[in-house]
């Protein structure tokens, strides 16, 4: 049986974590190019944060913060981020993902170029990861049913 000082203790230290979290977060993606990370890690840990504040308060509270419409168009919005930045250079005659094609249309070198698609490349990564671990976890606990069917907290 919870205590309902147990109970206040995890919510305010998930409280106080979870903006860590997220910052932690956009600090994996943003060294991932230079350093181990990146998208996929920095997704993993921006859900983990989304997954504590389900478990530390209730579902319906994660759901309001972050809808299942709102986490379809991540997913979506991650893979178009993706495929876009793989397409550009194929419309410059260029191999699929060769960011040095970027240079055609930023104001930079193909070096420069290619940091900024690899930057694109893994914050579509990070966004698609972000949205389908909330996605899994959202499955699991509602056992698949959409957010319309389950019943608020009383």
């Amino acid at each position: 049986m919870v205590r309902e000082l147990d109970d206040i203790i995890v919510r305010t230290v998930s409280r106080i974590m979870i903006p860590f979290m997220q910052i932690f977060s956009l600090y994996v993606y943003v060294h991932g190019h230079i350093s181990p990370g990146g998208g996929f890690q920095g997704g993993c840990i921006m859900a983990a944060s989304f997954i504590l504040l389900a478990v530390a308060y209730d579902l319906n509270e994660s759901k309001r913060r972050l809808t299942e419409r709102t986490n379809a168009l991540f997913c979506s919005l991650g893979v178009f981020i993706y495929a876009a930045t793989g397409m550009v250079p194929v419309l410059f005659l260029a191999n699929f993902l060769d960011y040095g094609a970027w240079s055609h249309i930023l104001p930079t070198n193909p070096v420069m170029a290619r940091y900024y698609g690899m930057a694109l490349i893994e914050l579509g990564v990070q966004i698609t990861v972000m949205a389908v671990m909330v996605s899994i976890f959202l499955d699991l606990v509602t056992r698949g049913q959409h957010e319309d069917v389950l019943e608020p907290k009383s």
